[in-house]
């Protein structure tokens, strides 16, 4: 995993060869790149945001609903709609692309082909699949790509390490890291919910069962992280025999129920992807 230093300030990132840069849709996962970018010196001149609502973004960023026809073609282009919303979204961006543009997506389970067939005049395009801690610089991003020189992979290195850790990978491992990744911090939220929520059942106040979940949270992942150990022998370490961490534990390991449900959790999510693929592929121009 590429955990690349984190420069002070992008104020130079977006230089004359990758400005203007278009981002098309600003939601919740968009919006907090968007946001964070800002926050690290990206200037918000060099950003163009397209979404229907025209609601501003932060000051400075010129937000439009629509691309006019006498527009010029940006130098990189986001594209961070819904995945059913490219349909609707490409004819409008696509007449404006050419061959100098990196386009990069979001978009869960659309391929590159399908993408390439969206935005044919396209110079480079590129599969992204950011968390929603990117909006704290703690994010996780898969890439993939068409082939791209050494300039344009080391411009995707930084404008997505700027938000926390990138992961180069295969586009047929990308269903999954978006499963793992994309998805998986609304699981860990389920989890953070559920030993609250547990605590609370067995005694404990919700003013004090919250905090207590989340900072064991917190502290257990960055120990994982520093350790030179894997969780699972981690965990080992935490429980004693005969002790009340090994009684929990043996609930978790009894037929592999924990990996049993996560597995299943992350097989749903994969095989939606794979879904909102095919109905890519079967509504492409």
């Amino acid at each position: 995993m590429t955990d690349l230093a984190m420069p002070s300030e992008f104020k130079d990132l977006l230089d004359d060869s990758h400005a203007p840069f278009w981002i098309v849709g600003a939601g919740n996962m968009a919006g907090s790149m968007i946001q964070y970018w800002l926050k690290k010196g990206i200037k918000p001149q060099d950003l163009l945001v397209i979404r229907p609502s025209g609601k501003p973004i932060s000051e400075g960023v010129s937000v439009v609903t629509h691309i006019e026809a006498d527009q010029a073609a940006p130098a990189t282009l986001l594209l961070g709609v819904k995945p059913q919303m490219l349909a609707t979204v490409a004819p409008n961006i696509a007449s404006h692309v050419d061959s100098n543009t990196i386009l990069i997506s979001v978009l869960a389970g659309i391929e590159l082909a399908t993408l390439r067939e969206y935005f044919p005049k396209a110079g480079k395009i590129v599969r992204a699949m950011p968390n929603l801690p990117v909006s704290l610089g703690k994010g996780v991003t898969a890439l993939c790509a068409e082939s791209l020189d050494q300039a344009q992979r080391q411009f995707i290195d930084q404008l997505m390490g700027a938000l926390g850790v990138v992961e180069w990978v295969r586009e047929d491992q990308f269903d999954t890291a978006t499963a793992v990744a994309g998805c998986g911090p609304a699981f860990v939220y389920r989890f953070i919910d559920a030993l609250a929520k547990a605590g609370e059942k067995l005694g404990l106040t919700a003013d004090q069962a919250l905090p207590m979940a989340l900072a064991t949270v917190e502290g257990a992942a960055a120990m994982a992280k520093q350790s030179n150990i894997s969780p699972h022998a981690l965990a080992e370490k935490v429980a004693s025999p005969g002790g009340s961490t090994r009684k929990g534990m043996d609930v978790l390991d009894q037929d592999n129920a924990l990996f049993t449900l996560i597995e299943r959790t992350l097989e749903a999510s994969f095989k939606q992807n794979r879904y909102m693929a095919e109905m890519a592929r079967k509504n492409k121009p």
